[in-house]
């Protein structure tokens, strides 16, 4: 390399206040899906009036957990499953800051689907997005909860004989006040629904399905990202305020994506606070005093 080429200036990246530069390059494959999801949420924070050090990020194990180290802002790689217990807690202690989750469908709806069903019942203000690859791709490919029907894993050669689950139906039965479905290539959609996930009060999530030609795509002749793209691009299709237990992922029909849920309600600590300030002296239900009630099992 010559002296005046080892002199030029290296262009910036144009979210580098936002990167661990030092950390770079990232671990991702080439064709992952992960570091769009990663960019929109990059482009949303940078969009967000919230100082920096109110912005935290927690991650669990697997592909998308690595997207915490890569982050320039308060971050914690948890432990596998608990990426949401340990948000709550970050979330209970520093009510102030934003606290956002992001992690892969194995670490958030496998090992960790009873802390994500408890978060949203109890509202819990947190922005949950959940990197959907359809396997558990840093460790081999196995099945996952996102599998589709029939599709092949390192664990299922002759396909997949389970139905999957639908993360978004899942989240609002269990009470979201926010929820959205977009794939990889819908890049501005996505920013705009992490920035509105981020700005809802309680427990909002965002799907991203994102391509795995490494792990997945290979495993179902699929073995090109832009393949992968091609195949969402062509069965996605866009229905906002759709019932979330309607917008199912057939691969042999159509891929819904969208905004499905945007609601308002009370969040966990706004419940515990009318607890704590007395305002349920009764319980509604029965009419029963409370105190009255106490006292005589107490007795």
């Amino acid at each position: 390399m010559s002296a005046q080429a080892q002199a030029a200036p290296q262009a910036a990246h144009p979210q580098d206040e936002l990167l661990r530069t030092d950390r770079i390059p990232h671990i991702w494959c080439s064709g992952c899906g992960i570091g769009i999801a990663f960019g929109s949420l990059m482009a949303a924070i940078a969009k967000c009036d919230t100082p920096r050090d109110d912005i935290s990020v927690v991650s669990g194990i697997g592909c998308t957990g690595r997207l915490a180290g890569y982050i320039h802002l308060d971050s914690f790689h948890t432990t596998h499953g608990r990426a949401i217990p340990f948000a709550t807690g970050l979330h209970l202690t520093r009510p102030q800051n934003k606290v956002i989750v992001a992690s892969g469908d194995g670490d958030l709806l496998a090992i960790g689907g009873n802390h994500f069903i408890h978060a949203a019942r109890r509202n819990v203000d947190l922005t949950v997005i959940c990197v959907n690859n359809f396997n558990y791709g840093m460790t081999g490919g196995q099945l996952a909860p996102s599998t589709p029907f029939g599709a092949k894993t390192t664990t299922t050669p002759m396909g997949s004989p389970d139905e999957p689950f639908n993360f978004c139906a899942l989240a609002a039965a269990c009470g979201a006040t926010y929820v959205a479905r977009w794939t990889a290539l819908h890049i501005r959609r996505l920013t705009t629904a992490i920035s509105e996930a981020m700005n809802k009060k309680g427990f909002s999530f965002v799907e991203v399905i994102a391509p795995c030609p490494t792990a997945f795509g290979r495993r179902n002749k699929i073995r090109r990202s832009l393949d992968l793209l091609r195949f969402y691009y062509e069965r996605s299709v866009v229905k906002n305020h759709l019932a979330p237990g309607e917008a199912t992922i057939d691969f042999d029909n159509k891929l819904v994506v969208g905004k499905f849920v945007d609601i308002e309600r009370p969040t966990y600590l706004d419940q515990y606070d009318m607890v704590n300030r007395g305002e349920l002296e009764a319980w509604p239900a029965t009419g029963v005093d409370a105190s009255a009630a106490g006292q005589r099992k107490a007795g």
